[in-house]
This record gives C-alpha cells, sequence and structure tokens, in this order.
C-alpha cells in the first residue's frame, strides 16, 4: 500500500522528535535570537504546485517538533530557480536551506557557497538508514554539501497499444529495437509519431546515454565520460555508430517540432498520443498516470536502451537538501535537512514525486515493485546488463558544457553540423578541460 501523509505521520513525528534542536551543539541556535525565534528561509528549484505544497506540509511537522523555528519557503519558477539560487548565495543574505543538483553542487562548492555538513552528519542516526547510493552521493571528494532526496534514474516509457498494432510482442531492449520499432509505428497522417525526441534544453544528455551504451566495453564507470584508457567517449569509433542511430530516431520517427522539445513537450507528446516512446526520468511516472489522456492499459515502461554489447550505461542523477555557508543558523538548517532525510519524510518525498528512494527499506515496499516501477526494480536487480555509471556532472564547466552542447544538437538537428564533427569538438572540448587542470 502506497503510504500518505496520514500513514507516514507517525514516522515522520517519531523522527523529528529524535532530531529537535535541543539536542544540536554550537552556532547559533533559537536561543540565541533576541526573540526566541530562528527564522529560516529554504529555497527550493524544481518547482510545482503539487510538489511545493508537499514540501510545505513536510515542513510544518518540522516546526511542530521544533517550537521556536519558523521555516519559510521559497518556490522560484523553474527556469528561473538556478539563477535565483545564485543571486541569493552571491549575496550572502537571505538562504539557509536550498535544493542542491548533482548540476549545482560543483559550481556551488568551487564558489564557496555551500556548508560542510560532514562533522554535523557524523553522529546522526540516519545516516545507517541510507541506501548505499545516497551515502555515495553525499559524499563529495571535500565535504558533504548535501544529501539527496532520491534519484532520477532513466525508463523507456512506451504506448503498448501502439506497440502491439505495429506487430511487435513487446517494448525494444536496444537502441537499434528502438529505431526499428518507433518507424514502424510512425504515421504523420494520423498524428502518430514514433519517439519523443527531445532537441531542445537539455537535449544533450540523451545523446550521450546512447554513446555510453555503445562504447560499454570500454567505458570508465567513475567517470562516464571517458574511456578507461583516459581518452574520451566521444573519441570511439563506436560513438559514431550510436549518433547515427540516434539521430535517425529524429529524422524516422520523430515529429518535426520535436526540434526544440524540451521536457514539458516531450511528456505532452507521450501523454496525448501523439508519440509511442519516451526516455524519461521516474518522476514522469506521476505525471503520466495523473493523465487523463491516456489509460493505464496503455502504457508501460521498460528497461533502459542496451548498446551492441548487450548493457546501457544508467547515470544516476540525483538532487537534494544542502545549506547555504552563508547561513546564521546552520544547526538549525542541517537538523532541517536531517528531518527531511529521515525514513518518513524522504519515503513520502521520493514515493508522490516517483523518485528512486535513499531509504534502504523503502525498496521493500509494494509501490516500486508494481506497475511502471517494474522496469527499475529489474534495473536494480541485473546490476551487470544495466551498469550504474557516473557522470561528471560536478565539474566547475558543467553548465557552460550543457549550454554548449545543447547548441551543438540543435547545430546538427539544422543541419549546421554533421555528426562527426559533433563527436570531434565534444572530443577536443573534454581532452582541453581535463588537460587544464
Amino acid at each position: 500500500m502506497t503510504p500518505t501523509r496520514k500513514t507516514l505521520g507517525t514516522v515522520a513525528v517519531g523522527t523529528a522528535a529524535i532530531l529537535t534542536l535541543s539536542g544540536c551543539s554550537g552556532g547559533t541556535g533559537a536561543s540565541g535570537s533576541a526573540d526566541g525565534e530562528v527564522t529560516l528561509q529554504m529555497v527550493e528549484s524544481l518547482t510545482n504546485p503539487a510538489r511545493t505544497d508537499l514540501i510545505r506540509g513536510l515542513l510544518d511537522d518540522f516546526e511542530a517538533e521544533n517550537p521556536g523555528v519558523q521555516v519559510d519557503l521559497v518556490s522560484p519558477p523553474t527556469d528561473q530557480a538556478d539563477q535565483k539560487l545564485q543571486q541569493m548565495l552571491q549575496s550572502g543574505t537571505g538562504i539557509d536551506v536550498l535544493e542542491v543538483r548533482d548540476l549545482t553542487v560543483g559550481p556551488f562548492t568551487n564558489n564557496g557557497w555551500l556548508y560542510d555538513m560532514s562533522d554535523d552528519l557524523s553522529g546522526w542516526d540516519g545516516w545507517d538508514a541510507l541506501t548505499d547510493n545516497a551515502r555515495a552521493a553525499a559524499e563529495q571528494a571535500d565535504g558533504t554539501y548535501f544529501v539527496p532526496y532520491g534519484f532520477y534514474g532513466l525508463s523507456l516509457f512506451y504506448r503498448t497499444d501502439l506497440v502491439e498494432q505495429a506487430g511487435f510482442d513487446g517494448p525494444p531492449e536496444t537502441w537499434e529495437e528502438l529505431l526499428e520499432q518507433a518507424s514502424a509505428i510512425q504515421d504523420p497522417s494520423n498524428n502518430t509519431y514514433g519517439y519523443a525526441f527531445r532537441g531542445g534544453v537539455n537535449g544533450y544528455s540523451n545523446v550521450v546515454v546512447a554513446i555510453e551504451a555503445y562504447v560499454m566495453d570500454d567505458l570508465d564507470v567513475s567517470n562516464a565520460f571517458l574511456l578507461e584508457d583516459g581518452s574520451t567517449i566521444f573519441s570511439a569509433p563506436e560513438a559514431q555508430e550510436a549518433l547515427d542511430t540516434y539521430f535517425a530516431l529524429f529524422e524516422e520517427a520523430a515529429p518535426p517540432s520535436a526540434v526544440s522539445w524540451g521536457y514539458p513537450e516531450m511528456v505532452e507528446g507521450f501523454t496525448n498520443g501523439t508519440t509511442a516512446f519516451l526516455l524519461q526520468d521516474p518522476e514522469v511516472i506521476a505525471t503520466v498516470q495523473q493523465s487523463t489522456t491516456i489509460a493505464d492499459d496503455q502504457w508501460a515502461t521498460a528497461p533502459l536502451l542496451q548498446g551492441p554489447s548487450g548493457q546501457a550505461a544508467q547515470p544516476l542523477a540525483t538532487a537534494g537538501w544542502g545549506v547555504a555557508e552563508s547561513s546564521e543558523h546552520t544547526d538549525e538548517a542541517v537538523a532541517l535537512v536531517e528531518f527531511l532525510s529521515s525514513a518518513g519524510p524522504a519515503t513520502e518525498f521520493a514515493q508522490t514525486n516517483s523518485l528512486v528512494p535513499i531509504i534502504a527499506e523503502a525498496s521493500d515496499d509494494d509501490f516500486y515493485s508494481e506497475g511502471p516501477w517494474q522496469s527499475y526494480v529489474a534495473m536494480t536487480e541485473d546490476p551487470e546488463t544495466y551498469v550504474n555509471v557516473e557522470q561528471p556532472r560536478g565539474e566547475s564547466w558543467w553548465t557552460e558544457w550543457g549550454q554548449k552542447a545543447d547548441q551543438d544538437v540543435q547545430n546538427v538537428l539544422l543541419g549546421n553540423m554533421t555528426t562527426s564533427e559533433l563527436l570531434t569538438d565534444w572530443d577536443a572540448y573534454w581532452t582541453e578541460k581535463y588537460a587544464g587542470e
């Protein structure tokens, strides 16, 4: 049974009791403020109304267990959130707890904007309840700057009805099979297309996933932009084969408008019946389930697509909660991070937002072993086929890279750059960056 706010309330309150601020030491606590009150300002970055309501409810639980502490939640529009966070962090005022993503942790820490929670968390009882992946993500090389709230792992969303109508027994397992099925389903005259191609913002990410699948035999899983010999994945001959297949999906199996599709357009194209396949994170599960234009028996998920060697590289993306270095209330801020990362609140947050959980025992819940989550369970149980890899998202130039790579993908789609030119350029970019370290 899926936990609700009511069923999780007991767990959350029990956890929160452990985290009451009377147990905090040092720093500026509630008793240190003139009026006996401490106000924390928390800023999220992946904002949507339902998610904000959920977070607000968890903050209310925290406040109830910590008299004298108030938490104000700031929820900028998602497309402006990173810029807003950066401005607040640069100013050094007005922010205590914030959403930290694997895309932002590198730039934020390099600028000295995040507080190292290593010493604070060393005595936290909740640490042992986290999964190995959660602890590994939290422990950066030079400190602990955020605790993950969940993971975003890719799977293939597919229209079961369209796959069956096209004469296939099941979803594709490889990139080549995806191209075959998506091309067969493609029927522009009926406004039916094979694949929800990502040509807009963050479009480069799926290009890289395809390349990683094709170079799995030589991939450095600790840095999935490199091969084991230290050269970049973009220099491998197999990378060209991957791009030939991937960009064929646009030419043969995607709507022309997908040249500029980002996350919202991709998901809408799948839920409204326009496209048959969608490669996305598990948070989309909840969105599809809530859609009124697609029935439960019309869709399912399948494991991430494999390359020629029969393996797939699963780049586990993550985000979580961190504390600003400029906070004047680090004890209270860390206590809030611990509360949100504890069993009850963390499991509720992960399930409501369709995330791979950070709490080890949460994976035993029926929620994660039935329906669209079965593909994630299948991948977890077969780590030799679906290999977890780390991408260098913590590099200080990651944001610069993403902007450049998206523009390059656009140039290929518009005919201004060839795929071989793209690979040569990307190889040179990463080779030069690492040579300069």
